[in-house]
């Protein structure tokens, strides 16, 4: 990882500083709060997974599971509030985009009344692109690990 590294963990972070980085809102807001953020290194964020997600009315009737690229999105959403933060954004406009996701594997299920662990780290800021590795654990066990690379951009104009 490149830049300049500060040592002091920020956090605990709530839902509203954490929509204060993101234009993410229901349904589609995957990080609830973030336990801790080091800038420009790690993020610890937290999902509560509920029963009452939309998209366990179809995925799957009578065994729900949280679909494995929403695990992802919810992943590459930390990663978005780690830079978001590292780089003094927040409130500014820009957004996060993906550019790439690689290795996705999922390990376990994640089921209603989960409360999802998101590890993000940064491995690499390089002006208006950073790369992540994440990995998503409920109770202590990997779910799910990718990494990916976004892009910090300027909404597009009207």
């Amino acid at each position: 990882m490149t830049g300049e590294v500060e040592s002091t963990a920020r956090g605990p972070m709530d839902v509203r500083r954490v929509m204060a980085a993101l234009p993410h809102r229901y349904p589609m807001l995957l990080v609830d709060r973030v336990v801790s953020l080091v800038p420009n290194q790690s993020i610890h964020a937290v999902k509560a997974v509920s029963m009452n997600e939309p998209f366990f009315q179809g995925h799957f009737p009578g065994r729900p599971i949280m679909p494995g690229v929403l695990i992802v999105e919810a992943m590459a959403q930390a990663a978005g509030v780690l830079a978001v933060d590292s780089m003094n954004l927040a409130d500014s406009g820009k957004l996060v985009y993906f550019m790439s996701i690689d290795g996705a594997k999922f390990r376990s299920p994640v089921e209603p009344g989960c409360l999802l662990d998101l590890h993000v780290d940064a491995t690499q800021f390089r002006g208006a692109v950073c790369k992540f590795r994440g990995k998503a654990m409920v109770d202590g066990k990997l779910a799910a690990e990718a990494q990916f690379v976004a892009m910090i951009a300027d909404p597009p104009k009207d």
